[in-house]
């Protein structure tokens, strides 16, 4: 871990990101590509030390009231965050200001900001973004071996069902020969519907691969999956789409099942729904002169 100072804190499109790689492991994070230009070591971890003050400032001074999103580079619930407590900092300041926010994460730790989420989510809207590539836990032990678990994220988004907190979940990546199975996308979608999500996000079955994570991925399944970076390269070359040979059949099951149960599928509609900000309607407070 190391700490930088930063001149800003929010992306045009209002996205934040308050720590600058990670150390979740997935063998397959595409953060690692060598086009971020990252400096330093993936998994020494850059802390913005000064992200909450330009926050606050941001926040305070921007003119229309917005949906903040945070996750898509770095998970912002890091074990790091447990101690530095920059994120719940951070929700802090989204809800005093009268914003929206969206998180995307694979920890539980974000359970120990229910409160804030639901307040927020009671002012404006807050949404969680969990991502799920394998329902089987040992699996899910191997490819993310650092961070919570799929049951244990299972676990988060059944409270966030109870809290009123609104998920969405990310399928993907899923990866051609090891997770690209009829059951592990049915075993995912099951738990999507006892956890009542309002969208499941899947841009295709399979990953991409580019200079950075393509390297660390292939080490990986050198060390879980002997063989297999040969099949990999013998089926794809140096592709930077890994499309899986079933993809068409598990979109398929993909769509028809999220059909049936009510679940938005279509990534345009899902991006629409984050991106929108909404204020509630809350009862007007009594004044000194209704009195």
């Amino acid at each position: 871990m190391h700490y930088v100072k930063v001149k800003g804190i929010l992306s045009s499109n209002n996205g934040m990101n308050l720590y600058r790689g990670c150390s979740h492991g997935c063998i397959y994070c595409d953060s690692r590509s060598k086009c971020y230009q990252m400096q330093h070591a993936f998994e020494d971890i850059e802390v913005k030390e000064n992200a909450i003050e330009l926050l606050e400032y941001t926040l305070k001074h921007k003119r229309k009231k917005c949906m903040i999103g945070t996750g898509s580079m770095t998970d912002p619930y890091l074990p790091l965050e447990q101690e530095l407590c920059h994120m719940r900092k951070a929700l802090a300041l989204i809800y005093q200001y009268g914003f929206g926010v969206t998180i995307i994460t694979k920890s539980d730790l974000i359970l120990r900001d229910l409160d804030l989420l639901q307040s927020i989510h009671q002012k404006t809207k807050c949404v969680v973004q969990m991502t799920l590539t394998t329902f089987d836990e040992d699996l899910c032990k191997q490819i993310e071996p650092n961070v919570s678990t799929t049951g244990e994220r299972f676990a988060v988004l059944k409270k966030l069902r109870d809290a009123g907190i609104p998920a969405v979940v990310w399928l993907s990546p899923i990866l051609p020969f090891i997770n690209d199975t009829k059951e592990n996308i049915s075993g995912i979608l099951d738990f999507c519907m006892e956890a009542n999500v309002r969208g499941v996000i899947c841009f295709g079955m399979g990953l991409t691969l580019r200079e950075g994570n393509r390297e660390y991925f292939y080490e990986q399944l050198d060390r879980l999956f002997p063989l297999m970076k040969e099949k990999y390269i013998q089926v794809y070359g140096s592709q930077y789409q890994i499309t899986s040979p079933r993809h068409h059949a598990l979109m398929q099951i993909f769509h028809q099942r999220c059909e049936k149960h009510r679940m938005m599928h279509e990534n345009n509609r899902i991006f629409e729904y984050l991106c929108k900000f909404e204020e509630k309607n809350l009862p007007r407070q009594l004044s000194l002169w209704d009195l």
